[in-house]
């Protein structure tokens, strides 16, 4: 099965990222925000955030070579860094601060749950196969974060049309999800 435009586009990138390290750039400036969103709900400061995603980058570029291409959008596994990351963080904190919980780190890391990522890297994919305008829809109102009115402020329609959109989207997605992931899945509604 032949990889959609964006996926072989970016699979290209990490591809040539993995040759030629300087070419990591277009992968940082490609997923920079959503790490950084990603990172920034789930700190407390501005400055925790900006140096999580800093290291996310670094250690994503130090172990490029270890990354296997699996039809997993990339973001998904800079994802993961972030998370361990943040777990990390919060467990050195919460040792230096003499927390208990910091006692049994087997605990914070079945936290970060690797089917949850898998999850939501499908996901992922079945927000791709959405009709645009619902793909649209769902990616400003859950990535972007942005209000109703804003999403129809944007897309020249009406709060009640965008949430109208919203629910098929939804809707589509979740008889998706129900749908056992070897199984050829219906053509989203429109």
């Amino acid at each position: 099965m032949k990889a959609p435009p964006k996926e072989a586009g970016e699979k290209l990138l990490v591809e040539a990222a993995q040759k030629d390290p300087r070419c990591f750039g277009e992968l940082y400036q490609a997923h920079f925000e959503h790490v950084y969103a990603y990172v920034a709900r789930r700190v407390r400061s501005r400055a925790d955030s900006e140096d999580l995603t800093a290291e996310v980058f670094r250690q994503a570029l130090a172990n490029l070579a270890k990354f296997e291409w699996r039809g997993v959008p990339f973001r998904a596994w800079l994802y993961r860094i972030a998370a361990n990351a943040i777990a990390d963080r919060w467990h050195l904190r919460s040792r230096e601060q003499g927390s208990p919980a910091a006692d049994n780190p087997a605990d914070l890391k079945a936290q970060i749950d690797l089917e949850g990522a898998e999850t939501r890297a499908r996901l992922y994919r079945l927000v791709e196969s959405l009709p645009s305008e619902q793909r649209r829809v769902i990616g400003m109102r859950f990535a972007e974060e942005k209000s109703i009115r804003e999403i129809a402020q944007q897309m020249k329609r009406t709060p009640g049309a965008i949430k109208q959109l919203q629910f098929r989207a939804i809707r589509n997605l979740r008889e998706q999800l129900d749908e056992k992931p070897g199984r050829r899945t219906r053509k989203a509604h429109g």
